[in-house]
């Protein structure tokens, strides 16, 4: 008798549970980003530190080297499925070829809440993949505000380069829609050249290097992402040029807000990833307490120029940033 009751309590805990805070563990929520080598991320992992801190989960966050390799952030989540993590919160690389990793976390029920970019719906019903929800910010409302920045800036005559991010990729797929709607109304306006640059910086050098080569009327430059606008405005730079082209970008990255404040950079669409991975963090959380959520969260967005910049840094030096 004693031998049977031993052995059931063993087998007791060799159970998986889907939430270790109900037999007593630490609970351990997964933050999978693009990478690491990008501020905006970064931002976006202290949000979602904070958050984990307050109300007393761990937080594993692992990212690939590369914003573009989605082959290696489906093998991180394979992984955190196998170390049993309780809840996954993910900016997913690619909108349609993550969702195989997304269906393996469903299949061992483990809720997986989105980021930044959005799962490709139909990719997702095709496969039976679920997410538990979406905290982000509308991306096509962003390109459009950079759009309309310039409409007015060039009085409807400009000569327009675009940087592109991955091609096919939900996020800059949105931005570029929004800044066509945005320009569309206004013929003077012509986009002479729109290449992709892979999100990155060195990337955005080289393009927008060529570009310049082969298009030197170009008098405004958007770049769906600030790693990209930087690495142009290098190449800007070299080109004897600055001062001649417009840059707008997409984030408003520390970097990004230190080239508008010297005149490199004409404006950055302002996204808030801290409040992105603190919001993500927390409805994780919720949804493995049962607490009802929130399943679509928008984010505020916010155009960055040099006079708001201004008036931050006049904020911050009478009393702080809120």
């Amino acid at each position: 008798m004693r031998r049977l009751a031993w052995v059931l309590f063993l087998a007791l805990l060799l159970v998986p549970g889907c939430n270790r805070e109900a037999d007593g563990g630490q609970t351990r929520v997964a933050l999978v980003l693009k990478t690491l080598n990008n501020p905006f991320f970064i931002d976006m992992r202290r949000g979602a530190q904070q958050a984990a801190d307050r109300l007393g989960v761990e937080l594993v966050v692992q990212a690939a080297e590369r914003e573009l390799d989605v082959e290696k952030q489906m093998q991180i989540i394979e992984n955190l499925i196998q170390t049993q993590v309780d809840a996954i919160c993910l900016t997913p690389s690619g909108s349609k070829e993550i969702v195989p990793a997304i269906l393996k976390a469903n299949q061992a029920e483990i809720p997986v809440v989105v980021l930044d970019t959005r799962i490709d719906p139909q990719t997702a019903s095709e496969a039976g993949a679920e997410t538990a929800g979406f905290v982000g910010s509308d991306n096509r409302q962003g390109g459009r505000i950079a759009g309309e920045l310039v409409a007015r800036l060039s009085h409807g005559q400009g000569r327009v380069a675009i940087l592109e991010g991955i091609p096919g990729h939900e996020t800059g797929d949105s931005r570029l829609l929004g800044f066509h709607q945005a320009i569309e109304p206004h013929p003077g306006i012509e986009v002479v050249a729109s290449q992709p640059a892979n999100w990155e910086r060195d990337q955005g050098y080289n393009v927008f290097q060529n570009l310049l080569q082969a298009h030197p009327e170009i008098n405004f430059l958007f770049a769906c992402n600030d790693m990209m606008a930087l690495g142009a405005i290098e190449a800007i730079a070299e080109a004897g040029k600055t001062g001649q082209i417009a840059v707008i970008g997409f984030d408003a990255v520390e970097d990004a807000r230190q080239a508008i404040g010297a005149g490199t950079m004409l404006a950055s669409v302002a996204q808030f990833p801290e409040e992105m991975g603190r919001v993500a963090v927390e409805n994780a959380v919720g949804l493995l307490r049962s607490e009802a959520i929130t399943p679509e969260v928008s984010v505020r967005i916010e155009l960055i120029t040099p006079e708001n910049l201004a008036g931050e840094k006049k904020g911050s030096q009478s009393g702080g940033r809120q």
